[in-house]
Protein backbone atom coordinates (compact mmCIF):
# COMPACT_ATOMS: atom_id res chain seq x y z
CA UNK A 1 0.00 0.00 0.00
CA UNK A 2 1.54 3.41 -0.53
CA UNK A 3 1.48 6.12 1.73
CA UNK A 4 0.70 9.81 0.91
CA UNK A 5 1.29 12.61 3.63
CA UNK A 6 -0.86 15.97 3.17
CA UNK A 7 0.46 18.61 4.74
CA UNK A 8 -1.96 21.54 4.92
CA UNK A 9 -2.69 23.91 7.29
CA UNK A 10 -6.31 25.09 5.55
CA UNK A 11 -9.18 22.43 6.70
CA UNK A 12 -10.87 23.37 3.72
CA UNK A 13 -8.03 22.68 1.66
CA UNK A 14 -7.27 19.57 3.09
CA UNK A 15 -10.44 18.24 3.34
CA UNK A 16 -10.61 18.76 -0.87
CA UNK A 17 -7.33 17.27 -1.52
CA UNK A 18 -8.65 13.95 0.70
CA UNK A 19 -11.61 14.31 -1.22
CA UNK A 20 -10.07 14.31 -4.85
CA UNK A 21 -7.94 11.75 -4.00
CA UNK A 22 -10.02 8.96 -2.56
CA UNK A 23 -12.73 9.68 -5.35
CA UNK A 24 -10.13 8.58 -7.36
CA UNK A 25 -10.41 4.68 -8.33
CA UNK A 26 -6.98 4.31 -9.90
CA UNK A 27 -6.00 5.36 -6.06
CA UNK A 28 -8.01 3.22 -4.23
CA UNK A 29 -4.96 1.57 -2.25
CA UNK A 30 -3.48 4.57 -1.18
CA UNK A 31 -3.47 5.35 2.53
CA UNK A 32 -3.80 9.15 3.58
CA UNK A 33 -2.00 10.93 6.15
CA UNK A 34 -2.49 14.45 7.73
CA UNK A 35 -0.53 16.87 9.02
CA UNK A 36 -2.02 20.35 9.99
CA UNK A 37 0.68 22.24 9.33
CA UNK A 38 4.41 22.01 8.90
CA UNK A 39 5.26 21.05 12.49
CA UNK A 40 3.05 18.13 12.45
CA UNK A 41 4.54 16.89 9.33
CA UNK A 42 7.92 16.93 10.87
CA UNK A 43 6.56 14.55 13.89
CA UNK A 44 4.89 12.28 11.29
CA UNK A 45 8.10 11.86 9.37
CA UNK A 46 10.16 9.64 11.31
CA UNK A 47 6.76 7.22 11.96
CA UNK A 48 7.45 5.28 8.62
CA UNK A 49 7.81 5.76 5.27
CA UNK A 50 5.73 7.61 2.78
CA UNK A 51 5.76 7.58 -1.18
CA UNK A 52 4.50 11.20 -1.65
CA UNK A 53 4.33 14.11 0.45
CA UNK A 54 1.59 17.10 -0.78
CA UNK A 55 2.21 20.25 0.73
CA UNK A 56 1.31 23.84 0.60
CA UNK A 57 3.81 26.23 0.60
CA UNK A 58 2.13 28.85 2.63
CA UNK A 59 1.47 27.71 6.23
CA UNK A 60 2.24 29.66 9.88
CA UNK A 61 4.78 27.59 11.25
CA UNK A 62 7.24 25.66 8.89
CA UNK A 63 6.34 26.56 5.47
CA UNK A 64 6.41 24.35 2.21
CA UNK A 65 9.82 25.36 1.30
CA UNK A 66 11.66 24.53 4.62
CA UNK A 67 9.48 21.50 4.70
CA UNK A 68 11.06 20.58 1.39
CA UNK A 69 14.86 21.21 2.23
CA UNK A 70 14.01 19.27 5.67
CA UNK A 71 12.94 15.95 3.84
CA UNK A 72 15.83 16.63 1.54
CA UNK A 73 18.34 16.19 4.18
CA UNK A 74 16.72 13.11 5.49
CA UNK A 75 18.32 10.23 4.78
CA UNK A 76 15.19 8.18 5.05
CA UNK A 77 12.85 10.57 3.07
CA UNK A 78 15.52 12.32 0.51
CA UNK A 79 14.27 10.33 -2.35
CA UNK A 80 10.47 11.02 -1.83
CA UNK A 81 8.53 13.10 -4.15
CA UNK A 82 6.96 16.40 -2.87
CA UNK A 83 4.27 18.23 -4.78
CA UNK A 84 4.24 21.68 -3.54
CA UNK A 85 0.85 23.37 -4.23
CA UNK A 86 0.59 27.49 -3.40
CA UNK A 87 -1.68 30.09 -4.17
CA UNK A 88 1.78 31.98 -4.99
CA UNK A 89 2.48 30.65 -8.86
CA UNK A 90 4.41 33.16 -10.45
CA UNK A 91 7.66 31.68 -12.28
CA UNK A 92 9.44 32.60 -9.40
CA UNK A 93 7.76 30.87 -6.64
CA UNK A 94 7.45 27.34 -8.97
CA UNK A 95 11.48 27.80 -9.84
CA UNK A 96 12.31 28.49 -6.20
CA UNK A 97 9.99 25.21 -4.89
CA UNK A 98 11.70 23.25 -8.10
CA UNK A 99 15.27 24.21 -7.20
CA UNK A 100 14.88 23.18 -3.30
CA UNK A 101 14.06 19.84 -4.47
CA UNK A 102 10.21 19.95 -5.23
CA UNK A 103 9.15 16.95 -7.26
CA UNK A 104 6.23 19.10 -9.10
CA UNK A 105 4.44 22.30 -8.67
CA UNK A 106 0.61 22.76 -8.57
CA UNK A 107 -0.72 26.22 -8.72
CA UNK A 108 -4.23 26.91 -6.78
CA UNK A 109 -7.15 26.73 -7.40
CA UNK A 110 -6.84 23.17 -8.96
CA UNK A 111 -9.17 20.43 -10.01
CA UNK A 112 -9.28 16.98 -8.51
CA UNK A 113 -8.40 15.42 -12.10
CA UNK A 114 -5.20 17.81 -12.02
CA UNK A 115 -3.79 16.96 -8.78
CA UNK A 116 -4.59 13.34 -9.62
CA UNK A 117 -2.71 13.30 -12.57
CA UNK A 118 0.27 14.67 -10.80
CA UNK A 119 0.13 11.65 -7.58
CA UNK A 120 -0.59 8.64 -10.40
CA UNK A 121 2.06 10.37 -12.50
CA UNK A 122 4.63 10.16 -9.71
CA UNK A 123 3.92 6.33 -8.78
CA UNK A 124 3.98 5.17 -12.26
CA UNK A 125 7.35 6.98 -12.53
CA UNK A 126 8.29 5.04 -9.03
CA UNK A 127 7.48 1.80 -10.23
CA UNK A 128 8.90 2.29 -13.68
CA UNK A 129 12.57 3.04 -11.39
CA UNK A 130 11.85 0.09 -9.42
Amino acid sequence: MRRVLIVEDSVSMRTFVRAALEASTELADVELVEAEGGFDALRMLPRGRFDLVITDVNMPDINGLELVRFIRQSDRHAETPILLISTRASDRDRDRGLALGASEFLAKPFTPEDLCDLVLKHFEKSSADT
